[in-house]
């Protein structure tokens, strides 16, 4: 998954949270980056696109960005249920994100195998508690 594709899945959610267009801040801050950073990519993106956007009003995905971003989605969760479930690393979320951009769909679909999957996924991820609905934490903070 590239950055460009974390941005794609952060459109995505966060089309869920505001149920519309994406705002430039909430992506800045599911992204933690600057808004010119997110203005900057969403350029790029729109002029590839994979996305839609409408000065003031936010960010929307195409069909085709909206495919990207749910395959990009669902490689973030299988990431997420792995350590958390299967390593049970502590700081799951930091560690997901971190091996995201470097997560090739061959290692992806391999992990996949060992979590059990359910079909639901990737519409299982909750946006506003930022996780998957299927996490085993039982014990351990969230």
């Amino acid at each position: 998954m590239n950055t460009g594709d974390q941005y794609l899945k952060a459109i995505y959610l966060a089309q869920r949270i505001e149920e519309g267009p994406a705002s430039t801040g909430t992506l800045a801050d599911l992204l933690e980056v600057s808004p010119a950073s997110v203005n900057e990519m969403i350029g790029k993106l729109e002029a590839r696109d994979l996305v839609e956007h409408e000065k003031y009003k936010g960010a929307s995905l195409t069909d085709e960005g909206l495919e990207r971003a749910h395959d990009a989605l669902q490689t973030y969760c299988i990431i997420e249920r792995f350590l958390a479930n299967v390593l049970e690393v502590e700081e799951y979320r930091e560690e997901a994100r971190a091996l995201e951009s470097v997560i090739d769909d061959t290692v992806a679909e391999r992990l996949d195998t060992i979590i059990d999957r359910p079909a639901e996924c990737p519409d299982c991820f909750d946006a506003e508690r930022d996780r998957c609905k299927h996490l085993e934490l039982e014990g351990r903070a969230d």
